[in-house]
C-alpha cells in the first residue's frame, strides 16, 4: 500500500535554485534551494526535515498539498525536489517492498535504474537465505551510493480498542495484513445481529472496489474484507491457508510450479434492496483464473494498478488428473497430493473441473494449478494481497463489456466503480463479494457493510458480526475523540503522540507492535537539479538526522534506511554527518561552475 505523505503552501513551482548567497570563508556561494513536497497531514516531519536542511547550507521551500489528489497532481507536474513519502509492505516480503517502488516502470516508479532492475530480480527468485546480502547490494545502491531516497524512519502500528464493547482478545492486529473483520466480536455477543462494529478511516473517495485496481489507504482494509484469496498472511507475515479459499496449498519441486486445493463453502454475495444476499454461485476455480489471469494482464482494465505485483505468474489452470497430484514431488517432503491433503478430514478422491461437481464431504475438489514465469518462492506473498481477491468471472464480464482501449470515463461504468455505490441518483451496486462481508452503500459520512450469509457458514471463519460502519474520519484528533466518546469501537492508527492519552482511559486498550511501514523521501529522477547531480542528493541524504525524528515522537519511531529495513536486516545504517554535506554541497558547487 502506498502512503504518501507530504505537506504546505506552494501549489506551483518555479525555482530550482535560488539565486540567494551564503558567505563561507569569505566567498560568496549559491545556496542550493530544496522544494519539499508533502501533504499538509505530514507537517511535522516536513517542518523537521526543513530545520536540518537549513541548518546544513540549503535554502527551502515548502509545497505543502492539503489532500493526496492534489498532491499527487504536483508530483506528476514535477513541482517538488523531494517528496515526502510512505509505503507499507502490506505483503509481508521484501519484493513488494522495492519492485513498485524502484523497478523500472514500476506501478509507483519514477526511476530506471538497470542495475537496481538487475539486483530486484535477482533478490525475487532467491530463498531468505540467499536474498539478505542481495538486498544489501540494492539498498548500498539505491540510498548510498546513488540517493535516490532518504530514509526518515519506520512506524509501528497501533490501534485503540474500546473494550467495553469489544472482546480484545478477538480483535487481530497482523503486522502487513489489513484487519481481518469476520474474527472480531462484542464483548457482548448478543449484540452481533442488532448493533454494528463501527472503524474508521480517513479516506472517504474509494480508488475501486475492484481489487486490482486500487492500492492505497482508501480500499485495502475494505477490498481485504470483501475478497476471499488463496492465500492469507499470519499475524506475523508466514503464507498460510487458514481463512482463505483453500484448504492447503502445495509447492513443487523447483518453486515454479503451485497448487491449490478449493474448498466449496463459499459462494458469492450481492445487495438487493441495501440487504445481502446469497447468489448461489459458488467460488471455484473459474473464478480463481478468470482472477489471476486480469490481476497480471496490465491490459485486463483502464488504469490497472497493481499488474506488477502478478507479473510472475505465467499461467493458472484447474488439474483434473489425480495421478498428477501423486507424481509431483512437494519442495517440502513427500508429494504434492500428501502436502494438499494434510490434516484434511476426508481425502481426494476425485478432482472435477466445473465448480458444481465439488462436494469436499465426499472427496471431490477442484485444485488449481498456478505456475510461474521462473523460480519465485515470494509470489505467495503476493497472492494474500488485497489485489489477488477472487472475482466473480460471471459477474464482472457482465460489467465491463466497454473496450478497454477506448474506455470512456465519462461514460463507460466499471466494475467497482465507487459511484454505484454512493447513495443518490447514480446508486446501482453490482458487487460480487466473494469475501466475508459485502459493500451495501456509502455517502460522504460512512460506508456500511453486510455479512455475507453464504461464506464459511458454520466454520470458526463465519463472520461474528452482521453489519459493519466504517466512519470517515479524516482528523485524528477527531477520531481520537470519537474512540474515547464510544462512537467509534476501534481506531487505528493512534498517533504516537496519543499513546498515553489511550493507555490511561479505563476503558481502551492500546495494541502496538513493528510495521512495515517506512518513511522516506524520494528526490524527483526526471528535473531538477537533483536528478542531474548525485552530489546534491547526497548532500540532502546526509542532512537528516533521524534521531530527531525518533526524540519528535517520544521514542514511537525506528531508525530505518529503506523500504526493506522492516524485512531484511543488511546491516546498514544512515548516521547523519555534516562533513559530508559540506563536501557534496561543495562538489556540487564545482560542477555547477
Amino acid at each position: 500500500m502506498v502512503l504518501i505523505l507530504t505537506g504546505c503552501l506552494n501549489t506551483k513551482s518555479e525555482v530550482t535554485e535560488k539565486a540567494s548567497t551564503a558567505t563561507d570563508g569569505g566567498k560568496n556561494t549559491v545556496k542550493p534551494e530544496i522544494e519539499i513536497l508533502s501533504m499538509s497531514s505530514n507537517e511535522a516531519d516536513v517542518n523537521i526535515v526543513r530545520d536540518q536542511l537549513v541548518k546544513n547550507g540549503f535554502e527551502v521551500k515548502l509545497n505543502l498539498q492539503p489532500d493526496y489528489g492534489s498532491f499527487t497532481s504536483q508530483k506528476d507536474a514535477g513541482n517538488y525536489d523531494v517528496a515526502v513519502s510512505s509505503w507499507t509492505t502490506v505483503t509481508g516480503n521484501p519484493d513488494y517492498a522495492v519492485r513498485s517502488l524502484f523497478k523500472t516502470n514500476g506501478d509507483n516508479s519514477i526511476m530506471a535504474d538497470k542495475e537496481i532492475d538487475e539486483l530486484i530480480d535477482l533478490a525475487s527468485t532467491q530463498s531468505p537465505g540467499d536474498y539478505t546480502g542481495t538486498y544489501k547490494k540494492l539498498e548500498d545502491l539505491l540510498v548510498f551510493e546513488r540517493a535516490y531516497i532518504a530514509p526518515l524512519y519506520s512506524s509501528y502500528k497501533t490501534q485503540g480498542i474500546n473494550k467495553d464493547i469489544l472482546d480484545k482478545k478477538t480483535v487481530r492486529l497482523s503486522k502487513s495484513r489489513a484487519l481481518a473483520w469476520e474474527t472480531i466480536d462484542f464483548a457482548d455477543k448478543s449484540k452481533r445481529e442488532t448493533d454494528p462494529l463501527i472503524l474508521t478511516q480517513a479516506i472517504s473517495a474509494l480508488t475501486s472496489l475492484d481489487p486490482i485496481k486500487g492500492n492505497d489507504g482508501s480500499i485495502n482494509q475494505l477490498n481485504t474484507n470483501m475478497y476471499v484469496r488463496l492465500v492469507n498472511l499470519t499475524d506475523d507475515d508466514i503464507v498460510t491457508a487458514k481463512g482463505s479459499l483453500t484448504h492447503n496449498f502445495a509447492i513443487a519441486e523447483g518453486n515454479s510450479d503451485y497448487y491449490f486445493l478449493l474448498r466449496d463453502d463459499i459462494n458469492f454475495a450481492a445487495v438487493t434492496d441495501k440487504k445481502a444476499v446469497d447468489t448461489g454461485e459458488r467460488v471455484g476455480a473459474d473464478d480463481v483464473i478468470f482472477s489471476l489471469d486480469r490481476a497480471k494482464n496490465p491490459k485486463s482494465v483502464p488504469d490497472h494498478r497493481t499488474y506488477s505485483l502478478h507479473e510472475h505468474i505465467d499461467k493458472a489452470e484447474v488439474v483434473t488428473d489425480l495421478a498428477e497430484l501423486d507424481v509431483a514431488l512437494s519442495s517440502g517432503e513427500g508429494t504434492v497430493r500428501d502436502a494438499l491433503e494434510a490434516e484434511l478430514k476426508t481425502g481426494i478422491s476425485e478432482l472435477v473441473k466445473e465448480k458444481n461437481e465439488a462436494n469436499n464431504a465426499e472427496g471431490k475438489y477442484q485444485v488449481v494449478k498456478m505456475t510461474t514465469t521462473e523460480p519465485f518462492p515470494q509470489v505467495l506473498n503476493y497472492l494474500a494481497h488485497q489485489s489477488a481477491g477472487i472475482v466473480s468471472k460471471k459477474q464482472v464480464e457482465s460489467i465491463n463489456t466497454y473496450d478497454v482501449e477506448t474506455f470512456d470515463v465519462n461514460k463507460d461504468i466499471p466494475y467497482g466503480d465507487q459511484n454505484t455505490v454512493t447513495e443518490g441518483d447514480k446508486y446501482n451496486n453490482t458487487l460480487y463479494a466473494s469475501g466475508p462481508y459485502i459493500l451495501s452503500h456509502k455517502n460522504d459520512y460512512e460506508a456500511v457493510f453486510l455479512k455475507n450469509p453464504a461464506y464459511m457458514k458454520e466454520t470458526e471463519h463465519e463472520p461474528k458480526i452482521s453489519n459493519v460502519t466504517v466512519r470517515f474520519i479524516a482528523d485524528p484528533e477527531s477520531s481520537l475523540s470519537a474512540l474515547r466518546n464510544s462512537e467509534i469501537h476501534l481506531y487505528y492508527g493512534v498517533p504516537e503522540t496519543k499513546y498515553e492519552v489511550v493507555e490511561n482511559d479505563p476503558k481502551l486498550s492500546l495494541q502496538t507492535l513493528e510495521s512495515n511501514a517506512v518513511s522516506y523521501m524520494l528526490f524527483n529522477t526526471s528535473k531538477r537539479e537533483v536528478a542531474k547531480s548525485e552530489d546534491l542528493r547526497k548532500a540532502v541524504l546526509y542532512s537528516i538526522n533521524q534521531d530527531e525524528f525518533i526524540n519528535y515522537y517520544q521514542g514511537n519511531k525506528i531508525k530505518a534506511v529503506s523500504t526493506v529495513s522492516t524485512l531484511v536486516d543488511t546491516g546498514n545504517e544512515l548516521a547523519a554527518d555534516p562533513g559530508k554535506v559540506k563536501e557534496y554541497l561543495n562538489n556540487y558547487q564545482k560542477g555547477k561552475k
